[in-house]
């Protein structure tokens, strides 16, 4: 599984990262993180509102940090 953090390294992108990350390790699933800073890119998926989390591809989040337990909902 690849965990996409959309944003351009504001805090609230730092802190998404760090959340999933966390609940990477708290629900033991394997998957990688992928930080996507370029704007045009981000605007690709779609997304007009930082940060956002997307799974394989997928947007899930938008405009919002998600906590550790909503992403491990998300990803198990």
């Amino acid at each position: 599984m690849k965990i996409q953090i959309l944003g351009t390294g504001c805090p609230k992108c730092k802190k998404l990262t760090e959340n999933a990350q966390a609940a990477i390790e708290a629900s033991g699933v394997e998957a990688e993180i992928e930080k996507v800073t370029d704007i045009n890119e981000i605007m690709g998926f779609g997304v007009m509102m930082t940060p956002a989390l997307a799974l394989d591809g997928e947007v899930k989040s938008t405009g919002k940090v998600l906590g550790v337990a909503e992403i491990q909902k998300l990803i198990e």
